[in-house]
């Protein structure tokens, strides 16, 4: 199991943020290695509410397809995979600050089925990804 933690202060107010990140069709825009996201449930957002995505890793495509398992308007959106060659969970929260807003993720992954021979470098790899991807957003942000 591997966990990752990365933290962004982004200036635009919280909302915002939370509103696009909440759209799981942006993340080919600012997540690197993401070729797409649908969504495959109706409705607004909610838990329950699910989405698939394809993506590259270290040259391999995986599909995955997500549950929000957890989601607290403009605060919090945690979403597990519910089908993955690489299980995961990812939790995102926006926290309003005095100039701007924090956003962070936490990132729980199981490397067994993906990448079994060295789990150190692959934490390693998903920390340095997830760490672009949050200054990816933050620059398209318009910060």
């Amino acid at each position: 199991m591997i966990k990752v933690n990365v933290s962004v202060n982004i200036n635009k107010p919280h909302q915002e943020i939370f509103a696009y990140i909440a759209n799981f069709e942006n993340n080919p825009k600012w997540q690197g290695g993401m070729l797409e996201a649908t969504f495959t449930s109706d409705g607004p957002l909610q838990k329950g509410s699910t989405y698939e995505q394809v993506a590259t890793f270290l040259g391999k495509k995986i599909y995955t397809s997500f549950e929000v398992i957890q989601f607290e308007k403009d605060h919090l959106i945690k979403i597990n995979s519910v089908e993955s060659s690489f299980p995961i969970t990812v939790t995102r929260i926006v926290e309003p600050k005095a100039a701007g807003t924090k956003v962070s993720a936490i990132v729980e992954g199981d490397a067994s089925k993906f990448f079994k021979v060295a789990k150190g470098l692959l934490k390693a790899m998903v920390k340095h990804s997830v760490t672009s991807d949050y200054k990816r957003l933050k620059k398209l942000m318009g910060n």
